[in-house]
């Protein structure tokens, strides 16, 4: 584990080398806590949402209404995970300081620098220091931060137990042949249960 601001953290899952607000098509995973049962069951083959299921799968398609320019592809709401690929398209003129690497992210009222130049890591406001590490808005961080809270929320309004894995898993699909392959592997899911990494 490395450290920021002198406290040890869990490196990112991420590509270091990708923007994950730039365009493209993502395949992702996310699982319960604990790999838990609360989406439902899988009964001759057929996913069987849950209370807690639907409530996924109605968040995971507000996705949409929520961030301008995201498509939802295929998706899967499986007893203890979800899969899906999300497409983001942003225009090319809202991507340009991203594409570049000047886009630059502060909280709201926060500036990165002090009058007289860069702070110190000791320096640093808690605000200012989470706005560092906290994901850009329009990212695949930020939209999936954003649905697991939306689904944690709406089931607890409700009085139903529900907790997510800490992270989410993701895969830039980099061609046709790929995302065909993923699509038919998210499609099938359900049929493939007891075969499947997740199946427990």
């Amino acid at each position: 584990m490395k450290k920021f601001i002198d406290t040890y953290r869990v490196d990112s899952a991420r590509a270091e080398w990708w923007d994950y607000a730039r365009n493209g098509r993502y395949y992702i995973t996310i699982c319960t806590e604990n790999r838990e049962h609360y989406f439902g069951k899988i009964v001759k083959k057929t996913m069987r949402l849950s209370h807690v299921g639907v409530i996924a799968d109605i968040m995971w398609h507000e996705i949409k209404n929520h961030t301008k320019y995201v498509e939802l592809g295929v998706y899967q709401v499986m007893p203890n995970h979800l899969h899906g690929i999300l497409h983001l398209n942003y225009p090319k003129i809202e991507n340009y300081d991203l594409d570049r690497g000047r886009h630059v992210e502060t909280l709201h009222a926060t500036s990165l620098q002090s009058p007289t130049g860069t702070k110190s890591d000791t320096e640093l406001t808690k605000q200012e220091q989470m706005s560092l590490i906290s994901p850009k808005p329009r990212s695949l961080s930020t939209i999936l931060r954003s649905y697991k809270a939306a689904v944690t929320r709406h089931a607890r309004r409700l009085g139903f137990p529900f907790g997510w894995q800490g992270r989410f898993y993701d895969h830039i699909i980099r061609d046709d042949e790929e995302y065909q392959r993923i699509v038919d592997y998210i499609i099938n899911n359900p049929a493939n249960w007891k075969d499947d990494e997740f199946f427990s």
